[in-house]
């Protein structure tokens, strides 16, 4: 015998209603492929299931917008609103200006300059040379800036050189000086050598 008749209705049980998808999900694309393959038909299919998970499969020798867009043309029906149109109209807009920058660059690097007539060529040169003296401004701006800092190390330096070697000489002499009080007796404790050599050591 063969099977019965399907009635045609929503199935209410949520757990054969998602095996059922699955089922046709798959039979319909596997018809689809086979469609596609069988009689070189471009062939486009979008699911959405009751979850709101998309599957689709298309021709892989067509992309998907591509099919669209032929029915589109064909049946005359709207798939965009204005609103995507602009947008179309917006991303072709940027990839001209992506373009035309990526041209600009391969000139300014020198690459396809022989397309370029007398005037543009000339332009060109014009904004080399302006790039060019922007470069070595700010080249000598970093070279004076690093000769100014330089000189104030340099300085700096030798003013730190003076006092060490001003509290060396009257290190010395004090030394000179507590060795005679030494001899003569005398307590050799003095605050001014202690203090000398305290800011010796903070100087060095």
């Amino acid at each position: 015998m063969g099977r019965g008749k399907i009635e045609i209705k929503r199935i209410e049980n949520a757990n054969n209603r998602q095996v059922t998808y699955s089922k046709r999900k798959n039979g319909l694309i596997k018809k689809a492929k086979e469609i596609s393959v069988l009689c070189n038909a471009k062939v486009s299919v979008i699911i959405f299931g009751g979850s709101k998970k998309v599957h689709e499969y298309c021709t892989p020798s067509a992309k998907m917008t591509d099919i669209l867009d032929e029915y589109h043309r064909q049946c005359g029906k709207r798939l965009w609103d204005a609103k995507h149109e602009n947008l179309n109209s917006e991303i072709d807009r940027i990839k001209k200006e992506n373009d035309n920058l990526q041209i600009k660059l391969r000139h300014l690097n020198g690459q396809d300059i022989n397309s370029l007539n007398h005037k543009e060529l000339i332009v060109l040169e014009d904004v080399l040379e302006n790039g060019l003296d922007f470069v070595r401004d700010h080249k000598m701006e970093f070279i004076n800036t690093h000769r100014r800092n330089h000189k104030m190390l340099e300085e700096e330096n030798k003013e730190l050189n003076y006092y060490v070697q001003t509290i060396d000489r009257f290190s010395i002499i004090l030394e000179h000086k507590d060795g005679d009080e030494a001899g003569a007796g005398t307590a050799s404790s003095n605050p001014t050598r202690r203090q000398l050599m305290r800011l010796r050591i903070r100087l060095v």
